[in-house]
């Protein structure tokens, strides 16, 4: 379009917006309306009486603000104060928002279709006049947020925010909800200075105008500035989640809170929670080395250790999501990639102890399958050599059977103990090897739930589903030998090729004429079985189709769904071949960068690379221990 069309369309439509504006004021004043509001001005009136002949204009009256309301949205270059302030003066708090929000109705409409019709262009002129980020805008995880933002300043027209709406390619409902909802707190705002106004004479409505115009000066003399703050929020609203913490210290108020609230759940539920401190005061810095047979092992240890403020590793899955990455790190937690080198985690872990602190971790660094002790990565050891602070260690005993990582809530009836004593002064590290220091931390932290149950006769589990999910790690049926065939119903397993049913009381063993004794000894002896076959099979693969699920990027959710394909278990590691965010991708794990499958039980397996967690859902939900068992055996046999 050549610069005499330009100026012939801008006068063109100046033109039709001045006959439109013509059009609109005969309609008002046509008939005895012109007598009406000219009495307004002439007579001397009370505030009610004005109202009432205002009123007296009828439907007429209120066409015009809706209508003058939709043209300040289409003609985007009008601002939306003056017409709602004159709604206000004329009609009353009530009966003014009613109208203007009709007007915006029809006008927000209106920008919607034609944005469906024009887009490319209007894009082109609304990315030039409004300055605003719409790329950033476009893919921030926090589009509500803008919107509202934008239409509390007074500088940016309703149209242009409109606009910006409708070009997020959001659906029509979805719209005309987010901008009509976003424009109601300001509208009410506009029409409740026009009606203060009236309600406190000339004068005031006088200054409340001069105001509203001031404002409206500065705002857009301030334009860039406002625009520039805009895109600074815009900005930091669309950057991706990360999971990325700089540990603080925090106030072991905080801890005493939880644990009181702790407390108040393990006495409703019905667990009994014995505490034991042999240790006397920690020192400071200090590290304290805590088993993992339940989720709950955090609560168990922190009630010994809540005055000291430690601050905690935590799997970075969890920080996965905003709201709950925000509470943890107010209670001085960060995170960590199990399993993998992670720069981050040591950075935090120095910052703590350089600072005189108390941290706290469990080395297992997965939950027990089984409850029994699960093997510690090697380079834990050399860590704790290196720090060169004393160290102690939280034995919890009874927590995997309160809360087995296959079950389905907490088992009333349970008994948990949690002792904490020194394990290692800080005088004697130098001279043990890493060796003798896992050699301490083993012995002491090793443990075999069901033998300490044996240990206490006096414990029951009421739990009427005390078997149910058993099924996501037992994954072999000892009579017919079918794989993940197994089903769990309240306290019964059964097969569903050979329809072996076993029971299982209060105590979780197995009653009558059952292979096993208990649920540890199935599993060792089905370890035992696919140990043999991996090892006697040199081309050994595990394989199945699987969804792939990445950390989210807007931090809602822990996880998306981020491709199909299959994967594959060897020797060689782990390889998965399928999409990942709408490419084609083939991602390999080599043996030597993994050390075990992390695994859900029914629910999926996972590893980590470096801040990143590949989550890996199976299409045989069961199967997910079987991965992790054929890691451990792989993993083990490669480096023998």
């Amino acid at each position: 379009m050549t610069v005499a069309k330009k100026r012939a369309l801008k006068i063109s439509l100046l033109l039709g917006f001045f006959i439109i504006l013509g059009l609109i004021i005969y309609m008002l004043l046509s008939g005895e309306n012109a007598d009406l509001i000219k009495s307004v001005f002439t007579e001397d009136l009370t505030r009610d009486e004005i109202r009432d002949r205002l009123i007296d204009v009828g439907i007429r009256g209120y066409l015009t603000i809706a209508i003058l309301a939709m043209l300040q949205v289409v003609l985007t270059f009008l601002p939306a104060e003056p017409v709602q302030v004159i709604g206000g003066i004329a009609f009353g708090f009530v009966r003014g928002v009613i109208a203007c929000i009709a007007g915006v109705i029809v006008g927000n409409t209106i920008i919607f279709i034609l944005y469906k019709i024009y887009g490319t262009r209007l894009n082109n002129f609304f990315d030039k006049n409004l300055e605003l980020d719409l790329n950033k805008a476009n893919h921030s995880g926090k589009l509500a947020a803008v919107v509202f933002l934008l239409y509390f300043l007074p500088a940016i027209p309703y149209g242009m925010i409109c606009f910006f709406a409708a070009s997020t390619r959001m659906k029509y409902p979805r719209y005309i909800t987010l901008t009509v909802l976003g424009a109601i707190p300001s509208v009410c705002i506009g029409v409740g200075l026009g009606d203060l106004a009236l309600s406190t004479g000339w004068i005031v409505t006088g200054i409340i105008l001069f105001v509203v115009v001031t404002l409206l000066i500065i705002m857009m003399v301030k334009k860039d500035a406002i625009m520039a703050w805009i895109n600074k929020i815009i900005r930091k609203l669309s950057e991706p989640h990360s999971t990325k913490t700089v540990v603080k210290k925090y106030s072991s108020v905080r801890l005493y809170i939880l644990a009181a609230i702790a407390r108040a759940v393990f006495f409703f539920k019905g667990i009994r929670v014995r505490l034991y401190n042999k240790a006397g005061q920690l020192s400071r810095p200090s590290i304290v080395l805590c088993n993992h047979g339940s989720f709950f092992d955090f609560a168990y240890s922190g009630l010994l250790i809540k005055k000291y403020a430690p601050n905690y590793i935590v799997a970075r899955l969890y920080f996965c999501n905003r709201t709950l990455a925000r509470v943890l790190r107010a209670h001085g937690t960060f995170p960590k990639s199990m399993f993998t080198m992670d720069l981050e985690s040591a950075k935090n872990c120095r910052r703590v102890l350089r600072s005189g602190g108390v941290l706290a971790f469990m080395p297992e660094a997965r939950l027990s399958t089984v409850g029994k002790f699960e093997d510690i990565q090697p380079s834990t050891y050399a860590f704790l050599k290196q720090a060169g602070v004393d160290v102690y260690t939280v034995k919890v005993n009874g927590d995997y059977l309160c809360d087995p990582k296959w079950g389905h809530g907490l088992r009333r009836g349970s008994l948990v103990e949690a002792t904490l004593e020194q394990l290692i002064s800080a005088d004697e590290l130098p001279a043990l090897t890493t060796e003798e220091i896992a050699t301490r931390v083993e012995e002491r932290l090793s443990y075999n739930e069901l033998e300490w149950l044996d240990s206490h006769p006096e414990v029951h589990y009421k739990s009427k589903r005390l078997a149910e999910g058993l099924e996501n790690v037992l994954a072999i049926c000892p009579r017919c030998g079918a794989r993940h065939a197994l089903r769990t119903r309240r306290r019964t397993v059964s097969c569903e090729k050979c329809g072996m049913t076993l029971e299982m009381n209060d105590r979780y063993a197995f009653v009558g004429d059952a292979p096993f004794r208990n649920f540890a000894e199935w599993y060792d002896w089905q370890y035992a079985k696919l140990s043999d076959e991996i090892l006697n099979d040199p081309t050994y693969t595990l394989t199945d189709r699987v969804t792939l699920k990445l950390p989210s990027t807007d931090g809602k959710k822990q996880l998306r769904v981020a491709g199909e394909g299959e994967c594959t278990l060897s020797r060689d590691g782990l390889v998965y071949k399928g999409t990942m965010d709408g490419e084609t991708v083939e991602l390999c794990f080599s043996m030597n960068e993994m050390y075990r499958l992390l695994f859900g039980a029914g629910v999926n397996f996972e590893i980590y690379r470096a801040q990143t967690i590949y989550f890996f859902v199976p299409t045989e939900l069961r199967s997910a221990v079987t991965w992790y068992m054929a890691s451990k055996i792989l993993k083990d046999s490669s480096v023998q």
